[in-house]
């Protein structure tokens, strides 16, 4: 502890040193034009939150216009707040929680109660072209969340899930104003980095435009010997003509991930272990994982007339990873007593998505009409292979949660597929077609939206063992959407939906009465009202929620004979409340809250019936401030308040974690040099230090993430 404060504050002397050095050049050239040039560089530089979107198929539009609840991040608060995950930027979102998934370093999100993977982000409005496991958040303008089901909107999710939201990132364009940007930043633990976004726009009319931004960052963070390395670099090209409009955005990323501190395991039914120090690490040094990823996507869109737009977007990504994970279960909460497990995994995908329409608007009799129609496609093929290192059995090597030694990596236990060069295990194709029709009365203070969705499945599964077949999925089924918006006075708009979520069903295992069954595909049903108020610099909305989600287990038919089958069910209901906007001059706040009954039911022998599903916190809580200060010219003070309430480690609600509140603190200095604006950058996150188990959700047992320790964040801004 004592050294990590000395590191913290070693690393805010270094900051309040150069936050202090601009104050004097700007002081010596107090002038009109430099006070502009502060002025504009604070507006630029404002965290705020975009209230509009993509609505998958329905286009980009005002959250007021449509019946879903929607909201955007917008590349300002990347840049400010200094993310190295696309799960630190969805810390802000009062209905978004991060965890991870499959014993490594993935992010996954919990969304409204329900899992939301890596896999299933979107990219520009398209599926499985986003790395699947750690996104770099520096190449995105916006990072776009909708809250909800949304199976008509942007199809199934190839992973099967995203049944309580979806998130699509956007990449960025150039703009009418010329951008060349240069940034360094460091975080702690000795964690370095530098990056550069350059945008211009050529022609007469500016119709070409040319964004490149790429990033840099390696070292050690705040988790004790825990280092992390990204590198990425995008292009967006855009053309905008008069009836015609193209664009081509290419990006690669690379991630390398070492000594990574796991997920915690819990065997012992009994007891939660108390919480290791906040910058304990419990991994062992073996660990590592290494992800690499080119991927892209183009568009075109072509207005035939005035009112109709015919549009086809494609994109592919080529993905590998390769790692050696670590993973640790608890035996004795009291002592910290455990095991330990290696897994080595290498994994290639290949993906390929394609997607068009025609969008036609229509206008009479004081009616409007806006028609949808298209269609989209997924092709997805997965090459995979494992080596369980766990040494002499199962039982894995003696670890301590608490003491962790550090031991040599296992010998190989169990390998399925050829680890030298993997052979596809899964080919997955998505397909759908689609149609939707919003009609608007009433000079478009009513509009009623209705559409259908025909979306087929097909997945196939092939032997670790030879590659060979071993199994077929190809089922189908119709996802319908309808949502109600009036706006019965400026500013004020109510609304109301029912929209399906979908995600293939299971096949009955081995062992059970009807063994390879197919199950039909999971359909979840989502009811919503809600109203949202826009003030022009203020905004708020409000949303109640249902869903349900089926689920399957077997039953017992005899005392030796069971059936597996879609018997189960989970119920989420709850409120959500959001704000964001200028609270007065200079004073902005991004804040909401969400609260979450998330109910068993169904289950078998009913033994968990009534109970809180694991993972899903009682409440959500978020609060972000900005104060741009009266008496001190360029200064902006933030703070933000994370909590987030008690959440269940099993079914059978035995077990849970407590609720936790993070705090973090930091400030903006805008000064100019050579009349140029300099931005520095100064944060703590976790100011407190406080240890907390963050997540108990978890897909595959009770496990718990431990949150992040206080970490330092310094960055510096030049605008060329």
């Amino acid at each position: 502890m004592t050294t990590v404060f000395r590191r913290s504050a070693s690393a805010l002397s270094f900051a309040a040193a150069a936050l202090a050095t601009p104050v004097f050049a700007q002081n010596a050239t107090p002038d009109d034009s430099s006070a502009d040039i502060v002025v504009t560089a604070q507006r630029q530089n404002r965290t705020e939150v975009s209230r509009d979107g993509s609505v998958g198929v329905l286009g980009n539009k005002a959250a007021a216009d449509v019946p879903f609840s929607i909201k955007s991040y917008t590349a300002a608060l990347i840049l400010n707040q200094q993310p190295q995950t696309l799960g630190q930027v969805l810390e802000n979102d009062p209905s978004v929680r991060t965890t991870y998934g499959f014993g490594n370093a993935a992010e996954q999100f919990v969304i409204r109660g329900f899992t939301l993977f890596g896999d299933d982000i979107g990219f520009n409005g398209l599926y499985g072209l986003t790395p699947r496991q750690l996104v770099a958040p520096e190449l995105y303008e916006q990072v776009q969340v909708l809250n909800g089901a949304s199976a008509f909107l942007n199809g199934a999710a190839p992973g099967g899930s995203g049944i309580g939201g979806s998130v699509n990132l956007v990449s960025k364009r150039a703009g009418n104003t010329p951008l060349t940007r240069l940034s360094v930043t460091y975080s702690g633990d000795r964690h370095f980095g530098g990056s550069f976004d350059v945008g211009r726009r050529f022609g007469g009319g500016g119709e070409i435009g040319v964004r490149i931004n790429g990033a840099y960052r390696a070292g050690d963070v705040a988790i004790d010997d825990e280092f992390r390395r990204s590198a990425v670099i995008g292009a967006g090209l855009d053309y905008r003509g008069e009836r015609l409009r193209l664009s081509l955005d290419l990006a690669y990323q690379r991630v390398q991930v070492r000594d990574l501190r796991p997920k915690v395991t819990i065997a012992s039914a009994a007891t939660i272990p108390r919480v290791p120090d906040s910058t304990a690490n419990y991994g062992q040094k073996f660990a590592y994982t290494t992800l690499r990823d080119l991927f892209g996507s183009g568009r075109i869109e072509y207005d035939v007339t005035d009112n109709a737009m015919l549009y086809a977007a494609a994109g592919a990504r080529d993905g590998s990873e390769q790692g050696i994970y670590s993973g640790i279960t608890v035996t004795d909460a009291v002592t910290g007593a455990a095991s330990g497990t290696a897994l080595y995994v290498p994994r290639t995908d290949n993906n390929e998505t394609a997607q068009a329409g025609l969008r036609v608007k229509l206008a009479a009799g004081g009616v409007t009409q806006e028609f949808n129609v298209g269609g989209s496609m997924i092709w997805q093929v997965n090459r995979n292979a494992y080596d369980f290192r766990y040494g002499a059995s199962f039982d894995g090597f003696a670890t301590n949660l608490y003491d962790t030694q550090q031991v040599a990596l296992p010998a190989s236990l169990l390998v399925g597929g050829n680890l030298a060069d993997p052979f596809p295990v899964s080919r997955t194709r998505l397909g759908s077609a689609f149609a939707s029709d919003t009609i608007g009365v009433l000079d478009d203070r009513v509009l009623l939206t209705a559409g259908l969705r025909l979306q087929t499945i097909n997945q196939r599964s092939y032997s670790y063992t030879d590659g060979s077949l071993s199994g077929i999925y190809d089922e189908s089924a119709v996802t319908p959407v309808f949502g109600l918006v009036v706006k019965p006075v400026k500013g004020v708009s109510l609304f109301a939906n029912r929209i399906e979520g979908l995600a293939a069903g299971p096949v009955a295992p081995a062992g059970t009465l009807n063994a390879g069954e197919i199950f039909a595909p999971y359909t979840s049903t989502q009811y919503e009202v809600g109203g949202k108020l826009g003030l022009g610099r203020f905004n708020a909305s409000v949303a109640l929620f249902q869903t349900e989600q089926p689920s399957a287990y077997s039953i017992a038919v005899t005392p030796t004979t069971f059936r597996y089958g879609v018997f189960g069910k989970q119920r989420n209901r709850g409120i959500e409340l959001s704000v964001d906007g200028e609270l007065t001059r200079g004073l902005r706040v991004i804040a909401g809250g969400s609260v979450n009954d998330a109910t068993l039911r169904n289950t078998a022998g009913g033994a968990n019936d009534g109970n809180t599903a694991v993972g899903v916190p009682e409440y959500l809580i978020n609060g972000n401030v900005e104060w741009d200060t009266p008496f001190l010219r360029g200064v902006t003070l933030t703070g933000r308040v994370v909590n987030t309430g008690k959440q269940q480690v099993n079914a059978a609600n035995s077990l849970s974690i407590p609720s936790w509140t993070r705090v973090d603190l930091g400030a903006r200095y805008v000064a100019v040099v050579a009349d140029r604006p300099v931005t520095f950058r100064a944060g703590v996150d976790n100011v407190a230090d406080r240890r907390y188990w963050a997540s108990s959700f978890d897909s595959f047992g009770a496990a718990l993430l431990q949150g992040a320790p206080r970490t330092v964040k310094l960055s510096a801004s030049v605008d060329l």
